[in-house]
């Protein structure tokens, strides 16, 4: 379901998708927000340099800095779109979220120095927010950044662990949040930086899931000096740069519509060629109620995804908008891959690479991976939460 649809925003659309067929660097084999292989990483920094140069990335940035003031605002929506439709890769790692945080914090310097590099596919951002005692709770993080000297010398000295940082081992940069005054609240005293991956003391390591690749990793930090020229925003302000940033970044809403859509169709042509009894799967009709009733879900994830475009686009958003539909998404996204290693019987415990996989394992790795997406940017449990207090205005419980 989209917004709305004008015949410009149609030709968009089309010259959107005609340029991704042209230059898309290959499908994306895993679903989710995945990591790709250091081979892929030349190809996926000139395709995401390529959207910039074309104008479908970077869309709502300044002028000056290669944006484009008078676009559709739902252009970017129709790029993510598109680009889940084609079932390619998205640029990989935190850019959006960082120049989001350059743009509205940073000092100019700043601005010219980091987002032509974004731009060119020069620097991939990571997002080093998480750690092992600060998840859903960012506000406990405990790394901390002191700082060291005076004037153009000025340096932090930072010392703390991050953990869950997708494609920490490709990037260049770090969004990093830590801790500058241990004395003050928990949402104060927390300062935003732009770290160099390559400075001494970062060291990154892998984390193997029970998918069997390394999407995420952890970032120890002993001794890493960052000049204090690349603090973003103000010293101890934080929490704000953050959480601004983090609202900015919307279009990915459009996409999962879109690869829901994508897997409920591969789920009825999986019932179809399944065998059972003297036909298919799909003849038996409690699959087809139960693929009917999947289906009924992702048209109202649909209707939810343009309500909440509608919202963002008219300044109305409201507190449980976002919890509502990462909630509604990730457990849909779930119930849909179970379905499908359902219908597989024993055959769905066959994996990427095993003789006579369906799909080459990809239903087995969707339904290893989808438990991720319920935890990913706020646990469930605690986004219901946010629900209740927030949103209905429910009083909290006693503690």
């Amino acid at each position: 379901m989209r917004l709305e649809s004008t015949p410009d925003l149609e030709a968009f659309r089309l010259t959107v998708r005609a340029f991704i067929a042209e230059h898309t660097p290959g499908t994306k084999v895993h679903t989710g927000v995945r990591a790709p292989e250091p081979e892929l990483m030349p190809a996926i920094r000139a395709w995401t340099a390529a959207l910039y140069e074309a104008g479908f990335l970077g869309i709502d940035w300044p002028a000056p800095y290669g944006g484009r003031p008078d676009a559709h605002p739902l252009e970017p929506f129709i790029v993510a779109e598109e680009i889940a439709r084609a079932r390619t890769w998205p640029p990989v790692g935190a850019a959006a979220l960082s120049a989001a945080a350059l743009i509205e914090f940073g000092t100019e310097e700043q601005r010219d120095r980091f987002l032509p590099r974004i731009r060119s596919g020069a620097d991939v951002w990571c997002q080093l927010f998480s750690e092992p005692g600060a998840g859903s709770d960012l506000a406990a993080l405990s790394t901390r950044a002191r700082r060291e000297g005076d004037g153009d010398g000025a340096v932090y000295v930072v010392d703390g662990q991050k953990v869950w940082t997708t494609n920490g081992q490709h990037a260049d940069m770090g969004y990093l949040l830590a801790r500058t005054d241990p004395d003050a609240s928990p949402h104060r005293g927390i300062t935003a930086f732009a770290l160099s991956m390559r400075s001494p003391g970062v060291e990154i390591r892998p984390l193997r899931e029970i998918t069997g690749t390394t999407d995420f990793n952890e970032v120890f930090l002993d001794g890493v000096r960052i000049p204090a020229a690349n603090v973003i925003g103000e010293v101890n302000a934080g929490w704000r740069v953050a959480m601004s940033s983090l609202g900015h970044e919307r279009s990915g809403v459009a996409a999962r519509g879109t690869e829901l859509l994508a897997t409920l169709e591969d789920l009825a042509a999986l019932a179809e060629r399944t065998p059972a009894g003297a036909g298919s799967a799909l003849d038996d009709s409690a699959t087809r109620q139960t693929i009917g009733e999947l289906a009924t879900r992702v048209r109202v994830n649909a209707a939810l995804v343009a309500l909440a475009q509608s919202r963002m686009l008219h300044g109305t958003e409201q507190p449980a908008d976002a919890p509502i539909g990462k909630i509604f998404f990730s457990e849909l996204n779930h119930d849909l891959v179970d379905f499908g290693m359902r219908l597989q019987g024993t055959d769905g415990l066959l994996t990427e690479g095993d003789p006579g996989a369906v799909a080459d394992g990809w239903w087995a790795d969707a339904y290893l991976y989808a438990r991720a997406y319920t935890i990913a940017g706020g646990a469930n449990e605690v986004l219901r939460t946010q629900i209740a207090e927030r949103g209905l205005g429910l009083p909290r419980e006693p503690r």
